[in-house]
């Protein structure tokens, strides 16, 4: 009797298969699903790379310097589900392939952010904001009808979203305790991985948003800042 052999494709071949496939509406939906539940609904896990705050002593901090470094870590952990959230949601509507995996990298990277930050929130002994499912859904829709627009308003929203995020960065170096160098160290590095993210919406075709939207981003993000800080 003739020997049975089992032939596998190579894993590389496997993968490239998979990055070349065309998802349907349907299965957008169900890995947007998959990502929601993963960023809101079980701990980050670890993160792709390593957290830049990994081999940095911790500070010696009062009970007061915790809480507020904690609130602060807290208000970026928001911001970095937010931000999972809305390069998901214009990835789904993204009309084109190359916009669509540049906004997917984007995400990958944001979801290291998010990893770093609840990292620290922990080490700081807090939890992160309870109200992560709202910020994801608000998000996300978002994201998703701006994307229905057409990519180059879709790339203005993340390149507005993302100068916002850098000021609101710089202006947690400005509050942190001067001794927490764990929390800096991260703030830092998301700080440089944002401003790139907005450099790449522009280079990609990106449409200068009218200035009525970009005060209501600039209310909405104070709303959530302030929110986050404490719940």
């Amino acid at each position: 009797m003739a020997a049975e052999y089992t032939v596998r494709a190579p894993r590389s071949a496997i993968l490239r298969s998979m990055e070349q496939r065309r998802f349907s509406p349907l299965d957008k939906l169900l890995v947007g699903a998959g990502n929601a539940l993963r960023t809101i609904a079980a701990p980050a896990g670890r993160p792709a790379r390593r957290n830049p705050a990994e081999n940095i002593e911790e500070a010696d901090l009062d009970a007061k310097q915790k809480a507020h470094a904690a609130g602060l870590m807290r208000v970026n952990h928001a911001g970095e589900v937010a931000a999972q959230a809305l390069y998901q949601g214009h990835a789904t509507v993204a009309r084109d392939k190359d916009i669509e995996e540049q906004m997917k990298r984007a995400a990958n990277e944001e979801f290291d952010h998010l990893a770093w930050c609840e990292q620290r929130i922990h080490e700081l002994g807090y939890k992160p904001s309870r109200l992560s499912p709202f910020w994801y859904a608000g998000a996300y829709a978002i994201g998703a009808a701006s994307g229905v627009l057409g990519d180059k308003w879709s790339l203005g929203f993340i390149a507005e979203t993302e100068k916002q995020v850098c000021s609101h960065l710089d202006s947690h170096l400005d509050h942190l305790p001067e001794d927490d160098a764990k929390s800096r160290a991260i703030i830092k590095q998301m700080r440089d991985e944002e401003e790139e993210h907005g450099e790449n919406a522009i280079d990609a075709g990106a449409a200068e948003l009218p200035r009525p939207l970009v005060r209501l981003m600039q209310a909405t993000a104070k709303v959530m800042t302030k929110t986050a800080y404490w719940v």
